[in-house]
């Protein structure tokens, strides 16, 4: 189970402290949060001291929290981040606070506009874009060079969770879903419709969006092109619905869980297969291979698999995350003599202030059936269980919720 602190942010804590770290107490408030401690260690439940809102930042009360593969990686050493952070990266929560310069959205205006409002439902962007550099001036938010928040909140400047000692504790990603609190930049915080569930809101935080926007904005589908998608996890799953609402024909989803296979086919496959069957199936289906084919797991063997049933001229998006360093090998005098092409899907190519709303409206009219998505919900100490079903590849999505 997780480990848990008490005590840090009590009066006997306090009084042992630094007059400036008293100081800084005064002025902040105690919130709960599990904190990664390093690879293979269990996450740590501690009671932090979380400071307000500074120029351009809110404050936010936490709803809900997805528990995403990239967490486990991060656990699980198999991606290098910096210790004492508040892990979590998907989220949705409640506006408490605008700091100094937030621009207060007029009760009138629709969603989607600049500026927020307290009690707004926000769904939190891993990387808020600054909108000022060249990848955000072409349009390219996903690969803004200096996102609001970077680097996990853990510089003086940016920090604003402390232990009651005054020790910094970072946000991963500038968000930290798994703390009940944080102050995140504005950027990061995009309004939604307020009747979107805070499960599935949380779920649009990352899952959803990467799925989704694979499928919309980076490989651009068109209704009757054929697509396979590989793995049927939270990402797949939310592939599979995109597929689906956009008109792709077939929609292939290949798993090698038979209950993933189940749900990729609620959410809109045409028809599953397991991957031993996958290269027979398509060739049956499609003839020469699929138009589009996703891999949305993280593997190197899948990712071969993907190109090899991508047809002459199709293309083979990568949208799951390997750990660190690993490399997949193709057939290079093939690949070029066959045409096909390859794309990497990061955050599904998302611009958070556009897709976000967009895709909780799908949701809400009934064309993205993400309730599916939510195997279970759980609480903020049931982290390591849901971390061990994620390693077993049992269900799509655990979410916390507060």
């Amino acid at each position: 189970m997780v480990d848990r602190l008490v005590g840090h942010g009590d009066l006997a804590d306090i009084a042992d402290a630094t007059d400036s770290a008293i100081l800084a107490a005064m002025s902040s408030r105690p919130i709960r949060g599990a904190v990664f401690r390093g690879a293979g260690r269990p996450l740590v439940i501690e009671t932090l001291l979380l400071d307000d809102p500074a120029e351009g930042e809110v404050l936010v009360r936490m709803v809900a929290s997805g528990v995403c593969h990239s967490d486990l990686h991060v656990v699980d050493g198999e991606w290098a981040r910096p210790t004492d952070v508040v892990l979590g990266h998907e989220g949705a929560a409640v506006v408490e606070a605008l700091g100094p310069g937030v621009a207060e959205r007029p009760e009138a205006a629709p969603l989607g506009v600049p500026g927020l409002r307290v009690g707004d439902l926000v769904v939190l962007a891993w990387t808020a874009p600054c909108g000022a550099c060249v990848a955000c001036l072409r349009g390219d938010a996903w690969l803004c060079t200096d996102p609001r928040g970077a680097g996990h909140r853990l510089s003086a400047a940016d920090a604003r969770l402390h232990r009651a000692d005054g020790t910094t504790v970072g946000a991963y990603s500038g968000i930290g879903t798994f703390g009940e609190r944080q102050v995140v930049a504005a950027e990061a915080a995009i309004t939604i419709d307020p009747h979107t569930p805070p499960q599935i809101a949380a779920l649009i935080g990352c899952a959803v969006t990467t799925g989704f926007g694979a499928i919309v904005n980076t490989a651009a589908i068109q209704a009757g092109q054929s697509v396979v998608i590989i793995g049927a996890g939270g990402v797949g799953l939310s592939a599979i619905m995109a597929a689906a609402a956009v008109g792709a024909s077939p929609v292939i989803a290949i798993d090698a869980a038979p209950a993933k296979l189940e749900l990729a086919l609620r959410a809109g496959a045409t028809v599953v297969f397991g991957p031993d069957e996958a290269v027979a199936a398509v060739a049956r289906l499609t003839g020469s291979g699929a138009d589009h084919v996703f891999e949305a797991i993280g593997l190197t063997e899948t990712v071969e698999l993907a190109v090899d049933l991508t047809r002459p001229g199709g293309t083979t998006t990568l949208v799951g995350m390997t750990p660190q360093g690993r490399r997949a090998s193709i057939d290079v005098y093939h690949f070029v003599e066959d045409g096909k092409r390859l794309l990497g899907s990061n955050y599904g190519s998302a611009v958070p202030a556009r897709d976000f709303p967009r895709i909780a409206s799908m949701y809400l009219d009934g064309r993205l059936p993400l309730d599916l998505l939510v195997t279970e919900l759980i609480g903020l100490g049931d982290l390591d269980p849901a971390f061990d079903a994620m390693r077993r590849r049992d269900g799509a999505r655990r979410v916390v919720v507060y």
